[in-house]
């Protein structure tokens, strides 16, 4: 299916899948056995000049948008879930800059990241906090020019291997959603440490780990907008961020069907591939089918968001919610037609089972996607 990519997209298709190949396919094993951060893909992602696809050419980077993004996460996904995370976590903690940060606050943090000499983290979630993230019990108290954060973030992807934390926290907490604030946070402020760092059924090759802030003392310059404002950045940047694990999930669910196409052609049984039977064939075509309807829906929000459309929050969820749902069914499905083979961790079916259920639960659940969804409709007919 042609979906009209302009030359320089194609261009980043191409660089993402060859770094795909080259860099991801022979360590994808190692990584997710081992649980390794893939350093030395981010090294290649840089010297691609791929870090920067959705940041202003201003700030160093490519000046492409989220669409440019997935296009890019969803090729990587392809060969692995888990270390194309290291890109598409990065700019899940670098939007809340892009969206809301002041002018000396994106000249001092996006050149680094657009550059790969910096990675990035979402600091929202926590124990107690997860789809009510109004739950939060982190704190920033304000103390002459400084606040002091104190509390613990849960769950937190790229974890002690970023640089910059968006980090959310309670500065008046009798205000409800009106009483959150988030800050950039570095690495290596005092009172700023790291906790358990989680051991995971799938994405094992990205970092997940507790955030623990101590008396940990941050510039009143580190706050995004102002005090108060948390709540609005924290939904702004999951409406933009969302169709970035659509592309992960669709990245795995297209490549599970590549497996599964070529596994069916060579698996003979009965006399002849397993690609010849009616059974079979059904399976591949809704798989295929689903992959596409997945992926056209996922492009008409990137474009749709792009396009500086103001209203995109139910597209966003939708993008995520359908393309999760289908890598499950897809990476489920494509394990069946592998049969035992792929139940065996010796092949890779496994693993992007293991990976896909992941994109059904984080930067929220699907049941909390069709709360916000129906939440739209609802008020698109009242209006």
């Amino acid at each position: 299916m042609n979906y009209f990519l302009s030359e320089e997209q194609n261009m980043i298709v191409e660089t993402a899948r060859e770094i795909a190949l080259k860099k991801i396919l022979p360590v994808r094993e190692k990584y997710d056995h081992e649980g390794i951060f893939p350093w030395d893909v981010v090294e290649a992602l840089s010297e691609a000049d791929m870090c920067g696809l959705y940041i202003p050419e201003q700030y160093g980077g490519f000046g492409g948008g989220v669409f440019e993004l997935c296009l890019a996460v969803e090729e990587l996904s392809k060969i692995d879930g888990g270390i194309s995370l290291a890109m598409a976590a990065t700019a899940l903690g670098t939007f809340p800059i892009l969206l809301h940060a002041s002018e000396e606050q994106k000249q001092k943090y996006l050149p680094d990241i657009a550059a790969g000499k910096s990675i990035a983290a979402f600091g929202l979630t926590e124990a107690n906090a997860g789809s009510d993230a109004l739950g939060m019990r982190t704190t920033a108290v304000l103390d002459g020019d400084h606040y002091v954060l104190n509390g613990t973030k849960q769950w937190i992807t790229n974890g002690e291997n970023a640089q910059v934390y968006t980090v959310f926290a309670k500065t008046n907490p009798e205000k409800g959603a009106r009483g959150i604030s988030c800050f950039i946070v570095e690495k290596g402020t005092p009172g700023f440490t790291f906790g358990k760092h989680e051991d995971k059924m799938g994405i094992r090759a990205s970092s997940t780990t507790e955030l623990v802030f101590q008396d940990c003392r941050i510039p009143k310059s580190a706050i995004l907008g102002r005090e108060g404002m948390g709540s609005i950045v924290a939904i702004n940047t999951l409406n933009y961020s969302r169709p970035g694990v659509g592309s992960q999930a669709l990245g795995i669910a297209a490549g599970a069907l590549d497996d599964a196409v070529k596994y069916s052609r060579e698996r003979v049984q009965f006399g002849e591939a397993i690609s010849s039977f009616q059974a079979i064939q059904h399976m591949l075509a809704d798989m295929a089918t689903e992959v596409e309807a997945a992926r056209a829906l996922l492009y008409a929000t990137a474009r749709t968001i792009d396009a500086g459309e103001k209203k995109f929050a139910k597209d966003s969820a939708m993008s995520k919610l359908y393309c999760s749902d289908v890598a499950m069914k897809v990476t489920v499905d494509a394990l069946q037609v592998m049969g035992g083979y792929g139940y065996m961790k010796e092949y890779p079916m496994e693993k992007r089972m293991r990976d896909a259920k992941i994109t059904q639960i984080y930067e929220g659940t699907n049941q909390i996607q069709r709360n916000e969804i129906a939440l739209q409709l609802i008020k698109e007919a009242a209006s």
